[in-house]
């Protein structure tokens, strides 16, 4: 029996392993493609704040020329990165919540007990639920753009937003997963995900620059949004769109992603998966 178990997979190596990369995220895809509503509440949530709430304050923030920025720009086309990082922080909160269903309905269990390393399996959840949300953001951009934003996206300086997005992706994705290890019931989702989301966007450069914050004196806001890893997932998107350096946003956000991916998978042991 011990043989069975580790013979196939060394035998088979990467190809098992992308095999089963592959299963799970058509399975994700798949159960995607059977919920229009999730696609369609992911793009009106943004879009609701770019026709709303950026209307509002379209001429507000036209007064300083600000990077990654070279002339005045509205306040629409300063908000959509952030508005992309909003796409990627629900739907990475919301893959917590699939986790836990999974958990609570024993699909979990059978997951982990393939032939394979538990950390790869999670990383292939994970995979999959950044690909979801990658493809939810290039929706609502490709929305944006239509309804008149001005965004550079027929230039080089997309493939690095492309990789930005991915990043930021994986990270956010990375973190609802670190909460699923800590909520146990569907029961408590809700709670933690609002108390999670709100700051994270909020406390962060989606909707201000860093510097507006530091002028109006609010310091400790300014201070927090610093230390938020969210900050710097959307700035990565924001200066990879105009093809300017971002900075330490690379490094801050993999290192994020390391840590938050690391985790979870050290608290798959077998006797964690057994009281999953």
């Amino acid at each position: 029996m011990g043989e069975s178990a580790g013979e196939p997979l060394a035998r088979r190596g990467l190809g098992h392993a992308l095999q089963a990369m592959r299963a799970i995220m058509l399975r994700e895809l798949y159960k995607f493609s059977q919920q229009t509503g999730r696609l369609v509440s992911a793009l009106v949530r943004p879009l609701l704040w770019l026709a709303v709430f950026a209307a509002g304050f379209r001429n507000v923030f036209g007064v300083a020329i600000v990077e990654p920025y070279d002339t005045y720009i509205p306040y629409d086309v300063y908000i959509v990165p952030g508005l992309v990082g909003m796409v990627l922080l629900f739907n990475g909160m919301q893959s917590s919540l699939a986790m836990v269903y999974d958990r609570e309905m024993g699909l979990m269990r059978l997951l982990l007990t393939a032939p394979l390393p538990r950390p790869w399996l999670l990383f292939s959840k994970l995979c999959a639920t950044a690909l979801l949300s990658v493809l939810q953001a290039l929706v609502f951009v490709i929305v944006a753009a239509l309804i008149g934003t001005e965004l550079p996206l027929l230039s080089l300086s997309g493939l690095h937003a492309l990789v930005a997005l991915a990043a930021g992706a994986l990270m956010l994705g990375a973190l609802g997963l670190l909460l699923s290890v800590h909520i146990k019931q569907l029961e408590n989702f809700a709670g933690t995900m609002n108390f999670v989301i709100f700051p994270m966007y909020f406390l962060s450069t989606a909707l201000y620059p860093l510097w507006k914050l530091q002028e109006s004196g609010a310091e400790w806001v300014y201070q927090l949004a610093r230390f938020n890893p969210f900050t710097y997932a959307v700035e990565w998107i924001r200066f990879a769109l105009y093809g300017n350096d971002p900075g330490l946003a690379p490094y801050v956000v993999l290192g994020c992603l390391v840590v938050s991916s690391g985790w979870p998978a050290g608290a798959t042991t077998p006797s964690a998966a057994s009281a999953a």
